[in-house]
């Protein structure tokens, strides 16, 4: 027989817990839930049924398909049956809090349990082997898929576009470490949808396949006994199919684990984390480095600002740091902990380290060779070997106070919140991928606590939030096309003349197959603030600055608004001066709903028309409501390219139109 898991309250009957996940006009993000608990005691059959919030999910025991039965009466498919094949499962024994069986054949015990209002299911391995599970997207009432590629993209499931190479999705598989959230999510028509998160992203992958011009997936974990990867846990549940309730799922499965940081105790904590609200970010290069280059960004009227610079021959100088304090902006250095060569042939001066550190502290592969560093530079530095070595008192520290010795107060550690994570073969300084992960939050967090600096870093994964206070890359959906295409040097543009490269500098026009998959906003959904926006601020990669894709100008600065998130910036002296007005036009308007805003949850999101061009956000549960315009037609009196922002107890909304500003 088949058996059932009683929720809290009602031993005899699955009792149905109807709350939406998602955002919906009136509703804020996320809902406490209940955990379900069950008799315990061996029971038989292929099917357990689990309450969850919103209905009831039966698993198959025999396949680990998993069907739901919403509250409404409507039938789901939230995984197909697995894709590897399992052999004969053993016998389903209840338990305190779910049912247990197990797949001897392959080694794999499975227990299935309520938690908070979702289905979790963990699979532990005794050997080294893989699963591929869950497979999604197969329903047939499935119309979109939820991907945290940079904010977040909604991608129709038979959009002809994704569905072709054209887009990028369905080639190669999706590192889930490697996603700025560890999660995706898919849409079953009207007021339905799953999220699918998986607190285990390590050794978890991603593919999308095109069948029939649909578009589904299918996960596989690899289960590594030398990579720490035995365990393996995914979470589902039902929501209202709103394209950000991944999103708004996360975060609360962030907080009810207590991995949600929270801005506004970074500010409590270091009060100078509180300069990034309202303020735009830029690096700067040449003559905009000089005290001279702030005082002019001061009677522009630019009243925040993050200030950055390379690790080049010529940082800001004390004087220009002390300026850029005086006029209320923030400065860091850029710095990366990541990378080592020999001090001798060094092309960086972040890869000259002091006695042997380059080579004793490379990273090693099985056969003892040393990690290639990016771009094929020296090798990939271990975060275990800095550790060992004393990283609080030694070379780390070292670094960090001849980098801020001008009296620098924020940092710019380039990668170590990046999904790129390693396993270290030496025996002198063995390390695990999830080592290297609580090794760099270590290292950040003495950053961020002790030293007290405003800590970022380059396109931060979210386990990383409690840490960083502003994160580099992570608003910008980066398709496989954009590498190869910032090779193109000719194009692209290099790292010359030193004063203002022009790979940073230099303005291009994306392909249009590549400008489609990052910058359409049509397919363009806000799940990284969703999920983090009061833990930490998110901007675009450095070196896509607002300048570099003039095309794309007015669409990134109504998403920047939008999101309520900074735009990021690039300047020398000769690119203050041209597009100093407009930068500063922009940041006045940015300001004052950030500043008031910066620090609370993004608790709506909504797409006003059927072509998803006309878009609202809601902050705080309406502190802060934004309607952007990305049509080409006025909408109830927004005119297209516009964005209207409204702060509670506005009278009338504040209206721009980016590609007027600084006219």
């Amino acid at each position: 027989m088949d058996f059932k898991i009683a929720s809290r309250g009602s031993r005899t009957r699955t009792r149905v817990l109807a709350a939406s996940l998602a955002l919906t006009a009136t509703a804020s993000v996320g809902a406490s839930g209940c955990s379900s608990q069950a008799v315990a005691g061996p029971a038989t059959g292929r099917h357990v049924d689990i309450p969850v919030r919103g209905g009831t999910v039966t698993v198959d025991t025999g396949t680990l398909a998993l069907q739901a039965r919403t509250a409404d009466g409507k039938n789901l498919t939230l995984s197909a049956p697995s894709g590897t094949a399992l052999g004969t499962p053993g016998p389903v024994e209840r338990t305190g809090e779910g049912a247990r069986w197990s797949y001897p054949d392959k080694g794999l015990t499975v227990t299935a349990a309520a938690d908070h209002g979702r289905l979790r299911v963990s699979v532990k391995a005794d050997r080294d082997g893989s699963l591929t599970w869950p497979v999604t997207g197969t329903d047939r009432a499935t119309s979109s898929v939820q991907l945290p590629r940079g904010e977040g993209l909604d991608i129709p499931v038979r959009d002809t576009f994704w569905n072709s190479g054209k887009g990028g999705l369905t080639g190669d598989p999706i590192d889930v470490g490697g996603l700025e959230l560890p999660l995706w999510g898919t849409t079953l028509g009207k007021g339905h949808g799953v999220s699918y998160l998986t607190p285990t992203d390590l050794g978890t992958s991603l593919k999308f396949r095109s069948e029939g011009g649909r578009l589904n997936s299918s996960t596989t974990h690899d289960f590594t006994a030398g990579d720490g990867t035995r365990d393996y846990t995914v979470t589902f549940a039902l929501t209202d199919g709103n394209p950000v309730a991944p999103g708004a799922d996360y975060r609360s499965w962030l907080a009810e684990h207590g991995q949600l940081g929270s801005l506004r105790e970074k500010i409590k904590q270091n009060p100078a984390n509180g300069k990034l609200l309202g303020a735009f970010h830029a690096y700067v290069w040449g003559d905009a480095r000089k005290a001279a280059g702030v005082e002019e960004l001061r009677k522009l009227g630019v009243d925040r600002m993050w200030l950055g610079y390379d690790a080049g021959p010529d940082p800001m100088d004390a004087a220009a740091v002390r300026a850029a304090k005086k006029a209320g902006y923030l400065v860091g250095p850029y710095d990366t902990f990541a990378n080592g060569q020999d001090p001798k042939t060094a092309d960086s001066p972040t890869s000259k380290w002091p006695g042997t550190v380059y080579p004793d502290f490379c990273v090693r592969d099985a056969k003892g060779k040393p990690q290639s560093g990016f771009g094929n530079r020296g090798c990939y530095l271990s975060s275990q070997a800095f550790e060992q070595s004393g990283a609080g008192r030694g070379h780390l520290a070292d670094r960090t106070r001849a980098m801020t010795a001008n009296g620098a107060d924020s940092y710019f550690l380039d990668v170590d919140a990046t999904g790129e994570l390693f396993r270290d073969h030496d025996a002198a300084h063995p390390m695990t991928k999830a080592g290297d992960r609580t090794n760099r939050l270590a290292r950040m967090r003495r950053l961020a606590h002790d030293k007290k600096l405003v800590l970022g870093s380059e396109s931060a994964q979210s386990w990383a939030n409690g840490v960083l206070a502003f994160n580099h890359g992570g608003a910008t959906p980066v398709a496989d096309g954009l590498w190869k295409f910032e090779r193109d040097r000719k194009n692209w543009g290099g790292y010359y003349p030193e004063n203002a490269p022009t790979a940073f500098f230099k303005p291009v026009r994306l392909p249009a197959d590549l400008a489609k998959a990052m910058y359409d906003p049509a397919y363009r959904v806000p799940l990284y603030e969703t999920a983090l926006h009061s833990s930490l601020v998110n901007a675009e990669r450095w070196e896509l600055s607002y300048e570099k894709l003039p095309e794309q100008k007015t669409g990134r600065a109504l998403l920047a608004m939008l999101y309520n998130i900074p735009l990021n910036y690039v300047l020398d002296g000769a690119s203050l001066k041209k597009s100093g007005p407009e930068m500063a036009a922009l940041q006045k308007y940015f300001a004052p709903l950030h500043k008031a805003t910066g620090t609370e949850k993004l608790t709506s999101f909504r797409r006003l028309t059927a072509d998803n061009l006309v878009q609202r956000t809601e902050f705080g549960n309406g502190k802060l409501t934004v309607t952007a315009n990305f049509g080409k037609i006025p909408y109830a009196g927004l005119p297209a390219g516009c964005v209207d922002a409204k702060l509670r107890g506005d009278r009338q909304p504040r209206r721009l139109c980016p590609a007027k500003a600084g006219g």
